[in-house]
């Protein structure tokens, strides 16, 4: 069996990267003769097996042909006669189509190499306009690297496709789970400016073009789930972006925050103001005694929208003390007697006193 090494596994390898997969490419072969092997096929629309033991991947080599609009429509072709130099034609970056053999020697028929010493994202051939999901993976790419440069051709090849309106036969999961992989990147405020080059960027997110702030605000934080609300929250309200995100079906987790910001980051920016009595109705809104770890990650997001602002002031120190000062109150063995309405007043006073008294002792 005629097995390669291809894609990123050989490209990281290079990059002197991590590897986290293996992926394979085979030539000569067929469903029957792997499945006689001993793999296990799992691909749907081509073949694709997995190594009885290392149960990493194998796919048979294969080439595509458009045949409709859109990322699903290709007509694969998986001929044992399909060689290795036709299968990394079909690639997207020249980066990403470099093979190895069982003996080490690298295959690089299309200049993979040249393009990583000097850091060019390039496609490999003009069939990189027949999948529009591929200036969303450029775009991830230079988010990963973003001391690479985008080659001009490629920049062109992709506003083409813009224009001849392969960008809107995207469906929303895919686009969005490209996203989500970008925003975990180094720079995922590469990816925002690649598809802004390209015009993509205002058919996608039509609510970010224009907004300037997505660089700063994208490098206060590294964490994915945290990039994403702040980045959606900044670029407009959340009203009159609520069609987008339904269209693009954001995860639940995600909508809570950015309501939670909309509703309450008024609150926090006040916070050094708000009278015992408001801080404790503030408190009581946010469901804070029941939900605190949702109140923390709140806290955070509104510190970090702060700093991207260049605001230095730490409300959300101010707003974790008061909180953890009335977060326990015990209450006496008379009071316990009584009906759960009297408990609940006698807690809500105590909080009031113990808030009344801490904004004393600090001057406020």
């Amino acid at each position: 069996m005629k097995a390669y090494l291809v894609g990123g596994a050989v490209r990281d390898e290079l990059l002197r990267r991590q590897v986290h997969e293996n992926d394979w490419v085979v030539i000569g072969e067929t469903p029957e003769s792997m499945l006689a092997a001993g793999f296990q096929p799992v691909g749907k629309d081509f073949p694709v097996f997995l190594h009885p033991k290392t149960k990493e991947e194998y796919a048979l080599a294969r080439t595509e042909r458009k045949i409709e609009r859109g990322y699903h429509g290709f007509m694969f072709n998986t001929a044992q006669s399909v060689t290795l130099e036709e299968d990394l034609m079909r690639r997207d970056l020249t980066i990403n189509a470099i093979a190895k053999d069982a003996e080490g020697h690298l295959i690089d028929p299309y200049g993979g190499l040249h393009d990583l010493e000097h850091k060019i994202l390039r496609h490999v051939s003009p069939a990189f306009a027949e999948d529009p999901v591929r200036i969303l993976r450029v775009a991830r790419f230079w988010a990963r690297f973003p001391e690479f440069r985008i080659a001009e051709d490629t920049v062109h090849l992709m506003r083409e496709m813009v224009n001849s309106g392969e960008v809107n036969a995207l469906v929303p999961e895919r686009v969005w789970r490209e996203t989500v992989k970008a925003m975990s990147e180094i720079n995922p405020a590469k990816f925002i400016h690649a598809l802004e080059i390209c015009g993509a960027l205002n058919i996608l997110f039509p609510f970010l073009s224009g907004y300037k702030r997505y660089e700063r605000l994208l490098t206060i934080t590294t964490d994915t789930t945290e990039r994403i609300t702040l980045l959606l929250y900044s670029s407009g309200t959340v009203q009159e972006n609520q069609r987008w995100y339904q269209h693009y079906r954001l995860p639940q987790a995600i909508l809570e925050r950015l309501r939670l910001l909309e509703m309450n980051v008024v609150c926090y920016k006040n916070a050094l103001r708000l009278s015992p009595e408001e801080l404790l109705t503030f408190f009581k809104n946010m469901d804070v005694f029941r939900r605190e770890k949702r109140f923390i990650e709140w806290l955070r997001l509104c510190h970090l929208l702060q700093l991207s602002e260049g605001d230095t002031t730490n409300p959300d120190v101010y707003l974790l003390d008061r909180y953890h000062a009335i977060k326990q109150i015990e209450v006496p063995d008379f009071v316990r007697t009584k009906n759960g309405q009297i408990i609940a007043q006698y807690i809500e006073d105590q909080r009031l006193s113990r808030l009344t008294a801490r904004c004393r002792k600090n001057g406020s």
